[in-house]
C-alpha cells in the first residue's frame, strides 16, 4: 500500500491521511534521494518543550526551515495531506526513535533536490551533522523499510541510479532508476562524468548510499550512533 508502513505517523498522528495516497493519481517516480537534517546525531530535533504551546517536533522544525527559504506547497495539496506542514519539501522524515513522519504526499512533487524533484521521492534522516554521519539503529531499520517499500511500489532497482552525461543537463548529467544520497546529485564541475567528493555541495546524508545498498541496506557500524559515542 503506497505510503503505508507499520507505526507510521503523519504530523498530526493520523494514519488516515497517509492511507489517502492509495487513491491519488500516480506520479512517475524513478529516483529515491536520501537526505539528512544536518543536526546533531542521536539528538531530538525540536523547538520548545513537548506538551506545551509552541512546541515543534522534527517535521515541523524542518517545515519552518523550508518556509524561511521560501518553499511553499500547493494549497490544495496542503488541505488534503499533512495540513500542518505547508512548506516541507520532503516526503518522509525519519526521527531518531525510528518514527517515520509523512511530509508531502507521494504523488506531490517535492522540493528537496534541484533539477530532480519532478520524478523523485525525498527522505530526510534526523541528524547527520558530521561529515561521517551516525544514525540510530532504529533510524536505519526504518530507512530500510521505507526504501524497500518505495522500490517495490515504483519498480526501482536497489542500486545507484544510472547516470547519463550531457551538456544539456543543468548538473552536467541526469540520474534515473535507483537510490542515491543528496550529495550524489551535486554538479559535475570538471565534466568527467562522475561526482567526486571535492565536488559535493553538501555531504548529506553523510554515508555512501551505494555501499549501503550493496550490503543489503545494512549500515556500516561506524555510521551507527551509540549512546556512549562522543
Amino acid at each position: 500500500m503506497p505510503g503505508m508502513l507499520p507505526g507510521m505517523l503523519s504530523p498530526d498522528h493520523s494514519l488516515s491521511k497517509i492511507a489517502r495516497q492509495v487513491d491519488a493519481p500516480r506520479r512517475a517516480v524513478d529516483l529515491v534521494v536520501i537526505h539528512c537534517s544536518a543536526s546533531d546525531s542521536g539528538k531530538l530535533l525540536q523547538q520548545g518543550e513537548p506538551g506545551k504551546p509552541g512546541h515543534l517536533n522534527a517535521p515541523k522544525v524542518i517545515d519552518a526551515w523550508h518556509a524561511a527559504r521560501g518553499f511553499k506547497r500547493d494549497p490544495k495539496a496542503v488541505r488534503s495531506f499533512s495540513s500542518s506542514l505547508p512548506a516541507i519539501g520532503y516526503h518522509y522524515v525519519i526521527d531518531i526513535n525510528g518514527t517515520v513522519w509523512s511530509g508531502r504526499a507521494l504523488d506531490e512533487i517535492g522540493a528537496h533536490a534541484q533539477n530532480f524533484n519532478a520524478r523523485s521521492v525525498g527522505i530526510c534522516l534526523i541528524g547527520g551533522k558530521e561529515r561521517e554521519a551516525r544514525y540510530t539503529q532504529a533510524q536505519w531499520n526504518s530507512l530500510r523499510e521505507v526504501v524497500a517499500m518505495l522500490l517495490v511500489e515504483y519498480g526501482i532497482a536497489s542500486a545507484l541510479p544510472r547516470r547519463t552525461v550531457g551538456k544539456a543537463y543543468p548538473q552536467g548529467y541526469t540520474m534515473a532508476g535507483g537510490v542515491c544520497g543528496h550529495r550524489d546529485l551535486s554538479p559535475d564541475g570538471n565534466g568527467n562524468g562522475m561526482v567526486e567528493p571535492f565536488e559535493w555541495l553538501k555531504t548529506c546524508p553523510g554515508f555512501d548510499v551505494g555501499a549501503w545498498l550493496k550490503r543489503g541496506m545494512r549500515p556500516d557500524p561506524k555510521h551507527v550512533f551509540q549512546e556512549t559515542s562522543k
